[in-house]
C-alpha cells in the first residue's frame, strides 16, 4: 500500500478478531486488500480525486453489525455497505457482480438501483489509488 499518512485521517487499526468476524461474514471473496487497509485504519476519512469526492470507512465492527442488522439490505439488496461520502452517499462492495467487487456509490435517497449506483472503482485496490488531498 502506499504511503497515505498526509492523506487519510487513519484511525487505530482493526483488531484480528475484528478482522476475522468481517471474514466470517462475507468469505472468501472480501478482498483483502481491505482487510488490509482496516487493520491499518480501521475507518477513517479521505478525499477522492472522483465523484463522490469523499470516503468515511466504516470500521470492521460497524460494517458487519450494519450487515447483520440488514440495516441497508433491504433498500441495496446485493451490496456490502463499507462508508459513505458524509453528504448522502453510501459507499459499497457491488456483490452482484463476481469477485473482485467494484466499489460504488449509493444514493441513501433513491433506493431505485438502476438509477442510484454510480462506479467509483473496478475494486477496492483503484479505491485507494484514488484518495488524494
Amino acid at each position: 500500500m502506499r504511503d497515505l499518512s498526509d492523506l487519510w485521517f487513519r484511525l487505530p487499526g482493526a483488531t484480528s478478531e475484528s478482522i476475522a468476524e468481517l471474514r466470517s461474514e462475507f468469505g472468501d471473496s472480501l478482498p483483502e486488500s481491505y482487510c488490509e487497509f482496516l487493520s491499518w485504519s480501521d475507518g477513517g476519512e479521505g478525499s477522492l480525486s472522483v465523484q463522490p469526492y469523499n470516503l468515511c470507512l466504516d470500521s470492521a465492527p460497524d460494517t458487519v453489525r450494519h450487515w447483520r442488522d440488514a440495516t441497508y439490505q433491504e433498500f441495496f439488496p446485493g451490496f456490502i455497505v463499507i462508508g459513505s461520502n458524509g453528504a448522502g452517499e453510501y459507499i459499497a462492495f457491488d456483490t452482484r457482480s463476481t469477485a473482485p467487487w467494484p466499489v460504488v456509490a449509493l444514493d441513501m435517497t433513491n433506493s431505485n438501483l438502476t438509477e442510484s449506483v454510480l462506479p467509483i472503482a473496478s475494486t477496492f485496490d483503484e479505491l485507494v489509488d484514488l484518495i488524494c488531498d
